[in-house]
């Protein structure tokens, strides 16, 4: 799949098939976080893939979405601040890095045929809890991964000059 298709095929599916994700799109994804960037290149970041069912389960109680136990698998991005860099005030950028690499993450799942859908709304000690992550680590995002079992219609998007501006 060609870059740009890769960004327009990108959408967050919310219906999975409960076909096993091959480990070679794992290790495609693998090596889409590894060439991430990062501030100072400090790489602040670690994932998992959690296919054990225990673990989904509890992953899915911290949530609270009865569709993300249809996936195969759930992605869990990790971010540690205390590794991370800090802007001159002292203010920790783990999320902007992570962002970064799950998107990464997210991309490549599509270029392999995957779906995703980048999910934020828990609680965060729940979370760290169900995925036994301890401090300085924490759950900053989720993601079910899987072969879409449904694909929905494209959202719309706003337009050009209201998102994007040339400044001379």
């Amino acid at each position: 799949m060609d870059f740009y298709e890769v960004l327009n095929k990108r959408q967050s599916i919310r219906s999975y098939k409960s076909d096993p994700v091959p480990q070679e799109a794992l290790d495609k994804m693998a090596e889409s976080l590894q060439v991430a960037p990062s501030a100072c290149n400090l790489q602040p970041w670690s994932f998992r893939v959690v296919t054990n069912e225990k673990m989904k389960a509890e992953i899915c109680a911290a949530y609270g979405g009865k569709w993300l136990a249809e996936a195969p698998a759930i992605i869990v991005a990790l971010g540690n601040d205390e590794t991370c860099w800090k802007r001159p005030e002292g203010t920790p950028i783990v999320d902007i890095d992570m962002g970064i690499a799950m998107e990464h993450v997210v991309l490549a799942a599509t270029a392999e045929g995957l779906g995703t859908c980048w999910i934020c709304a828990y609680k965060q000690v729940e979370m760290n809890r169900a995925t036994n992550i301890m401090s300085p680590w924490s759950v900053l995002a989720i993601s079910p991964l899987g072969y879409p079992n449904v694909v929905p219609e494209q959202k719309p998007r706003k337009l050009l000059d209201e998102i994007f501006k040339v400044i001379t």
